[in-house]
């Protein structure tokens, strides 16, 4: 399948590569980080906002998870490039949301800003110089995708570290050139467009050999958050588990990460989530959910 991405879908090989991993480790009697290699058994979670539409909303959630024993913070800034031109606020805006957070949760929350692709090149050297003075841990996508020049020209101003690669296409042969341009400092990846447990396992090994991290993706729905977790913790060079909720303000509800599975999600008192313990992906199916919202069987 692999060889015929040109023709295939990278999600329809993430699928399958993750469906015969589960094979596998339901085989061996194992889960599967056993057969990738298992080096720990816990990763700390960060929150991943939704866009919120005051400074304070941002940091009254930041202040929630800190409270709950969660150790990271990611601001998404309230824009993106899906969003109709000139409906987001000024990039000051962002800037006061991240000092905002900072300023709420004091210096032992690790912060982050991803900025989803949507600065031109002096918006985003304005952003940077202001985050990295509020000592925010990385930078994430604030610029288009493709623009490795622009990353390159950030990367010589800033100090802070650049997180890019999350969607560039190609998967594991896209990446070289972000890294010997200098362009990024971590990798990106998961298992739904990145090759499924095996593409996302060759791109942290990539990073590692050229001494950087690679800090995996929410993956899109419950099941295969599982799966990521699995090669996060046969891997030692990602520091985070992201936890994407997009919850309206207010709200904290984590349920959706049990959507469709028979065990709830959890994250421990410290802010560790742990590996799955079961063979194969280890993740019960609620075939009551699935099955009650079947409209037909075609035979």
């Amino acid at each position: 399948m692999t060889g015929l991405v040109h023709y295939l879908s990278p999600h329809a090989v993430g699928t399958v590569d993750v469906a015969l991993w589960d094979i596998a480790g339901k085989a061996a009697g194992l889960p599967v980080h056993r057969l990738l290699g298992t080096c720990r058994d816990r990763i700390p979670a960060y929150f991943s906002s939704a866009h919120h539409a005051t400074a304070a909303e941002y940091a009254d959630e930041a202040v929630y998870w800190r409270e709950q024993g969660w150790r990271g913070y990611k601001v998404h800034a309230p824009r993106g490039p899906w969003l109709p031109p000139g409906s987001a606020p000024p990039v000051a805006f962002d800037v006061a949301a991240c000092a905002a957070v900072r300023s709420a949760v004091g210096d032992g929350m690790t912060l982050m800003l991803d900025s989803v692709w949507s600065y031109d090149y002096p918006q985003a050297l304005t952003v940077g110089q202001a985050i990295q003075d509020l000592g925010y841990f990385w930078y994430e996508d604030p610029l288009p995708d493709h623009d490795i020049h622009g990353y390159q020209r950030l990367a010589r101003k800033l100090s802070i570290p650049l997180l890019a690669t999350e969607i560039t296409p190609g998967g594991l042969t896209a990446l070289p050139p972000w890294i010997t341009a200098g362009a990024t400092d971590f990798l990106r990846g998961d298992v739904v467009i990145k090759g499924g447990i095996t593409g996302l396992l060759k791109i942290a090994h990539l990073a590692e050999a050229f001494g950087m991290n690679c800090e995996v993706h929410d993956s899109y729905n419950s099941l295969n958050n599982v799966a990521a977790r699995h090669v996060m913790m046969a891997i030692d060079n990602c520091d985070w588990l992201e936890v994407l909720a997009f919850n309206r303000s207010g709200d904290h509800s984590l349920a959706h990460f049990s959507y469709g599975l028979t065990e709830p999600f959890r994250v421990d008192p410290e802010g560790n989530v742990h590996a799955p313990a079961g063979p194969g992906l280890g993740a019960g199916i609620d075939w009551d959910l699935i099955n009650s919202s079947v409209t037909a069987v075609v035979s």
